[in-house]
């Protein structure tokens, strides 16, 4: 029997749509997600904007135990690190938050290379306190803060937290101390690393614009894409300027 044409094209678009959903269905789940200490169904699935029901389904999962190091396949797009990128752009990029970009990559660190593949999370983290890229007291959020408001009082929030997280970067990098206090008050060949230290404006107490920024900055955020030295633009220190430019925020220099 021959079929009518619009017969043939209604079977044809059925057909396409069908693989479609298919294919769609296949690829809904298109991220693998690495469980770790403390996650449950419940906070995975808040992460990327699903339900338990659905990734136990998607898993075969009998039951709502799970276990760390156990891999799930989960609702999520990936993204391959360029050149430049850091977990603080990425996030701002896909407009998701930090914590949740680091918590869908078990990533607690700045260290990002070119090709490497990042889960881009839907959700939320399910937490009560964001995790700190670095160790800290309330007396080192205190002086950072004091520092972000002695250095950057009269800049943009983002220099504030780049204030910060150059603080961070150093007790991150194995050329300074590795705590806040001792990264701060470091002198070598015996100067003053910061200013306010040499000039006493340490001492003054900081804002609350200030502490957010120290928190952000402990928190991993890295507007200055993972700088170890700043200044403002009016500086001479010709050895300053040398250094290869990471960022620029308004008119201060951030440089590796």
């Amino acid at each position: 029997m021959f079929k009518s044409k619009k017969l043939k094209t209604f079977l044809f678009a059925l057909s396409t749509t069908m693989a479609l959903t298919i294919f769609t269905k296949h690829n809904a789940f298109a991220a693998a997600y690495k469980v770790t200490s403390g996650d449950s169904l419940f906070k995975i699935s808040r992460l990327f904007n699903t339900t338990a029901s659905e990734i136990k389904s998607t898993n075969d999962l009998g039951s709502d135990v799970i276990y760390p190091g156990q891999v799930l396949n989960v609702p999520a797009e990936t993204y391959t690190v360029k050149s430049g990128d850091t977990l603080f752009l990425i996030s701002k990029r896909f407009g998701i938050s930090l914590d949740a970009l680091r918590k869908a990559n078990n990533k607690w660190d700045n260290l990002i290379y070119p090709g490497q593949k990042l889960i881009l999370p839907k959700g939320n983290v399910v937490s009560s306190q964001p995790k700190a890229v670095i160790p800290y007291t309330q007396d080192d959020l205190d002086l950072l803060a004091r520092l972000i408001q002695a250095e950057a009082e009269n800049q943009p929030y983002s220099a504030k937290v780049a204030v910060g997280a150059v603080v961070v970067n150093r007790v991150q990098s194995s050329q300074f101390p590795n705590t806040i206090r001792e990264v701060i008050y470091q002198r070598i060949n015996g100067y003053y690393q910061f200013t306010p230290v040499l000039n006493g404006t340490i001492n003054n107490p900081a804002s609350a614009e200030s502490r957010r920024a120290a928190c952000e900055a402990l928190n991993g955020a890295d507007p200055t894409n993972g700088a170890l030295f700043y200044f403002d633009d009016s500086a001479t220190n010709q050895w300053l300027w040398s250094k290869p430019l990471a960022a620029r925020i308004d008119r201060m220099v951030f440089v590796y």
